[in-house]
Formats: structure tokens, C-alpha cells, sequence
């Protein structure tokens, strides 16, 4: 049976493919067409979906799309009868049109050869089902938060064998991902997606502002309220641009600006108050998001917890959860934000919807595309690249002396990683012990603000060693504390704030990133690199000759597209 499932026309439009229940293909639409957070139907997606699959438009047995307008629709009526509805609220609610319609204009196809049946799966329904049902967990409370999707904000769960159990929902105009979205704008980051930058930031800061951003988002009755004086959406709606790299427009009112002083303009200066405001919201944000953790508790009584939801990414938060003692077991989807409603989909229809038992335990995340050695031996010498092509034995360790030679290394293997974050196949690594290389890396490669922090990776046997938590973080989404011994010798990775967000690796999900790890700490005593996505002001990246443009493009001194081993010419 193949199910594939779609994000479509919303921001991350992405595709992913069940085969008989096991994920056997996933990718973000903008890994193909180069452009950030795109939105539109992910053509480029689910033609490599079904091409890894060696499957036909006409061999899909299900489509589901992420996406009902017609659920909620008592609220949107009610909502717009009561208050000033925005433009377009509406817009689409008394219906979805059927997704074969748009997959076969995508691709070319009569809709009438396709032969799946379709599936509208509420937004967060799609998104509880991707926590839930790869987890590994036989029962779980599920929570899924992020700005809207479908006139819903936050959603909680009972996860028990095949089956959802929704048990309450916040719908629009509040919103804990759109607080958060509204300070990053406020603070100057307007891109769709910057709010990490905020997250980073805040460790800068003190929260001295906390008791006035208590006034925009509060607590109240085990979930959250706006101060919706602070914001516009409700009444202006929220224009986004997605020609280029997607920007909000304006979501916070003049209002905020009344409360805490003038907004920082995008290439402003970063003051101290901007940081107050950075670690405020960020304050702000845990005591509204661990609220809604101890509702999922008492909702459900469960000691595990399965999460997703733009609002998932909030690493700093989510490192906190087990050492709260709210639940003993925690699972984040590594592609927790929209992107992953596509899988999420797919895996509502085969489990709830079909009532097919679960079979799958999503234990990483490489479901992108990979290439051969092959093709990457043919590019190179098609670029008239000097590389050398060598076995393992003697790659590895070459790149370990490289990186402990302070090197920054481009390595691509493997399967791209579904969701953001390079885990190993699509990176940048670097050596942590290096004080100056954060600096250097943030400058002459990424082109990004200086106070943005870069990761961890460390073999899961040495966590201990090296972080004051133990649990694996192979998706690396949660941020631990360094333990203070440590700190000094991997100053690289430790944030301002003594943290780090790690990734930890076994040498059964990629034995070759382990070994090298491994090799990189036979060799300095530091078994630890610093991992950044590959990219540069892109997404990331997705081909050999992208991987290769990219390092050409930047100061990256070694590149290793499996094999291939290349090394730039040291200036005179």
C-alpha cells in the first residue's frame, strides 16, 4: 500500500511516502527548487518520493494532504460573526478541493489515471499523528504547537496504539507560536523562520521585561491568552511574500512598541535592551509552553511525551522538559515544524484512519536523496575538480587530522536529512576546542550574526562525559548543559549560557559520521565536532554539485562528497 502524503500551498510544502507503513522517502520542497520555506505544490518533492520508491503517479493507493478547510468551521462562522474577521478568513472554508486535481497538474497527469483515494487531515491532527506514531511509545500524551494551521494553534492529545484521541484545542486569534513570531519581528528578524535567532539571542540577555510581556501572553486555565492589543492579526490579518525568502507581515500593533520602546530595524544595532527583550520572550514562552506540558500530563497521566509543531524547535525549552520531571520520556519529530505534516498525514490515514497497526519506530532522518560515487567521480571531473577517491580506512582519518589541524570541512554522504537540521550527511564540521573558530565560521562561511550558536556532535557512549543529561538527542532538538569542566576545552559549541544543542551519534544510524567522531578523538582526546548545516544563505544543500558549488563559493577548506576527497590550495 502506498500512501503519500503532501504540505501544500503553505510555508515548508513537502512530500513524504509510506510504503506498507514504513517511511521510505520524505523531503522539503525547497531542498529542489533552491528557495527557502517555499510554499506552492511540492512538485520537485513527491517526484523524488515516487522515484525512490521506483512507484508511478498511478501506484499510489492514498493521498493525503495536510490541510481541511472545513475543520473548525463552527468556530470560523462564529468568530466571524462576533468580531472583525480579516481579510480571506474565510476564503477556502466551505470546502478543499480534491488533492488529485493538483497532483496531477504538478506532474502532468490526467487526475482521471490517478486512482488514489484523497484525505484532508487537519493541520494538527497531521502534526500529533508525526509525533505520535513514530515514537516508539504504545500510549503517549501528544501536544502539537505552532502559530495556525486550520484556525488552530495547540492541540492535545491521547496517543494509544493506532488510534488519536483529541481532548482540547486553542483556536485563533491565540497563538503561542505567532507571540514568539511577533518579538522576532519586533527585535528585527522579519524572515519566515527567524525565530530561532531570538532563541539564541535570549541567552545574552536578562528577562527584566518579564512581567510586562505577562501582558501580551499569559496563562490561563491550563493553556494561554493574547493580549491581543498587542497584535493585528486578528484584525489585519498576516500578508506573507513567498517570492524569494518568505516575510511576515506586520503581526504585532503599534501598541508594543508603547510597551517596550522603539523596535530594533533589521540591520539596527543590538542593544542590551534588545537582549532584555530577547531573554524575556524566551521567559515568556517556558511559562506558557510548560503549562501546556502539565495540561498534557493531567489531560492524560501519561509519563511520555510525544511533540510537534513549529514550536517544538524551541530547543532551549525542550531540553528542560526531563529535568522538570514532567514525563520520563520525551519524543520531538525531527521535522516537527510544517514540513512534517506530510508524513504526519500519511501516517493519520494508514494508522487512524485505516485502522492498520503500527510498524514503524522513526529512530533518524535521513529519507532524502542520495547519489553514487559514481555520479560524484563524474561531476568532479566534468568541473575539472583535482579530488582524490579513497576508502575508508584512509578518509577518515585523513579528515580527522584536517579538522584537528583547524580545517572547516564540508562533508556530504548518505541520504539528505529530513527536517532542518543536518545530522551528519549534509554538514559542516569544524574543531570545538578552537575559541576563535565560532567567530570564523559565523563570518567567512554561514554570513550570519555573530552571536548565533553552532552544535555539538559527539558519539552517544561519550554523552555523559561531556553533558549534564545523558538521554540520546539524535534529532538534535533538545539543549543540555555542559558540564562546567568541560566547557573550557570545547568552547566552540558551548553557548554564552553554558549550553550546547547537541546530537548524539551511534555507529548503527551513520556509521561513517561515528567513526569519524570516534577517529577525530583517538587522535585529540576530544571525541566532539562542531556540525552546521551545509549550506550558505540557501537551504541546504541537496546535490554533489551544490555541495560543491557551496564550497567554492565560501572559505571551506576541505570537501568530502563520499569518497571524493578534495582540499583548496593554501593562498600564497
Amino acid at each position: 500500500m502506498l500512501i503519500l502524503g503532501i504540505n501544500a500551498y503553505h510555508g515548508d510544502a513537502s512530500a513524504a511516502l509510506l510504503v506498507d507503513g514504513q517511511l521510505v522517502a520524505a523531503a522539503e520542497e525547497e531542498r529542489f527548487s533552491r528557495i527557502k520555506h517555499c510554499a506552492g505544490f511540492p512538485r520537485l518533492a513527491v517526484e523524488y518520493c515516487l522515484g525512490a520508491a521506483g512507484a508511478r503517479v498511478e501506484d499510489i493507493d492514498h493521498i493525503a494532504i495536510s490541510r481541511d478547510t472545513r475543520a473548525h468551521l463552527g468556530d470560523k462562522l462564529l468568530y466571524a460573526l462576533t468580531r472583525r474577521s480579516p481579510a480571506g478568513l474565510l476564503k477556502g472554508s466551505l470546502g478543499a478541493s480534491d488533492p488529485k486535481v493538483h497532483l496531477g497538474a504538478a506532474l502532468g497527469v490526467d487526475p482521471k489515471r490517478i486512482r488514489a483515494a484523497s484525505h484532508n487531515v487537519e493541520h494538527h491532527r497531521a502534526h500529533l499523528a508525526s509525533a505520535f506514531f513514530p515514537s516508539g511509545f504504545d500510549e503517549a500524551a501528544v501536544l502539537s504547537i505552532d502559530a495556525f494551521g486550520d484556525f488552530v494553534s495547540t492541540m492535545w492529545a491521547r496517543g494509544r496504539g493506532n488510534k488519536l484521541e483529541i481532548l482540547r484545542h486553542v483556536g485563533f486569534p491565540h497563538s503561542l507560536g505567532l507571540f514568539y513570531s511577533g518579538l522576532t519581528q519586533y527585535l528585527g528578524f522579519p524572515k519566515f523562520g527567524d525565530e530561532y535567532k531570538v532563541m539564541g539571542l535570549s541567552a545574552y540577555g536578562q528577562p527584566d521585561l518579564l512581567d510586562k510581556l505577562r501582558q501580551v501572553v499569559r496563562v490561563k486555565d491550563g493553556a494561554f491568552e493574547l493580549g491581543l492589543e498587542y497584535f493585528q492579526h486578528h484584525t489585519k490579518g498576516i500578508a506573507m511574500t513567498w517570492e524569494g525568502e518568505p516575510r511576515y507581515g506586520p503581526i504585532h500593533s503599534e501598541r508594543l512598541i508603547d510597551l517596550l520602546g522603539p523596535a530594533r530595524s533589521a540591520k539596527g544595532r543590538m542593544e542590551d535592551r534588545f537582549m532584555a527583550v530577547a531573554a524575556s520572550t524566551q521567559a515568556a514562552f517556558e511559562e506558557v509552553y510548560f503549562e501546556l506540558l502539565a495540561t498534557a500530563k493531567h489531560l492524560t497521566g501519561s509519563p511520555r511525551l510525544a511533540l510537534a509543531g513549529g514550536c517544538a524547535y524551541n530547543s532551549v525549552a525542550a531540553g528542560k522538559i526531563r529535568p522538570k520531571g514532567l514525563f520520563d520520556d520525551v519524543f520531538i519529530q525531527p521535522a516537527a515544524g510544517d514540513a512534517g505534516t506530510s508524513f504526519g498525514a500519511a501516517l493519520y490515514v494508514h494508522h487512524h484512519k485505516l485502522d492498520n497497526p503500527r510498524g514503524f519506530h522513526q529512530t533518524h532522518s535521513y529519507f532524502g536523496p542520495a547519489f553514487s560515487q559514481e555520479t560524484i567521480d563524474e561531476l568532479l571531473r566534468k568541473e575539472q575538480v583535482a579530488f582524490e577517491t579513497l576508502p575508508d580506512e584512509d578518509l577518515i582519518p585523513r579528515v580527522a587530522r584536517a579538522l584537528g589541524e583547524g580545517k572547516v570541512v564540508g562533508w556530504f554522504q548518505g541520504r539528505m536529512e529530513y527536517g532542518p537540521r543536518a545530522l551528519g550527511n549534509r554538514s559542516i564540521l569544524c574543531d570545538p576546542r578552537r575559541p576563535d573558530i565560532k567567530d570564523a565560521m559565523n563570518e567567512r562561511i554561514k554570513r550570519r550574526e555573530m552571536f548565533r550558536p553552532f552544535a555539538p556532535a559527539l558519539p552517544l557512549e561519550r554523552v555523559g562525559d561531556y553533558f549534564e543529561q545523558t538521554s540520546p538527542d539524535p534529532f538534535m532538538v533538545k539543549v543540555y548543559k555542559i558540564k562546567p569542566e568541560r566547557r573550557a576545552e570545547i568552547p566552540a559549541v558551548t553557548h554564552v549560557d553554558g549550553t550546547g544543542r547537541l546530537q548524539t551519534v551511534t555507529a548503527q544510524e551513520n556509521p561513517r559520521y561515528h567513526a569519524l567522531l570516534s577517529e577525530f578523538g583517538r587522535q585529540t582526546g576530544t571525541p566532539v565536532l562542531l556540525n552546521t548545516s551545509f549550506n550558505a544563505s540557501e537551504p541546504i544543500v541537496c546535490t554533489p554539485k551544490e555541495a560543491l558549488d557551496c564550497f567554492l563559493r565560501t572559505k571551506m577548506d576541505v570537501l568530502v562528497l563520499e569518497r571524493a576527497y578534495l582540499e583548496r590550495a593554501p593562498a600564497l
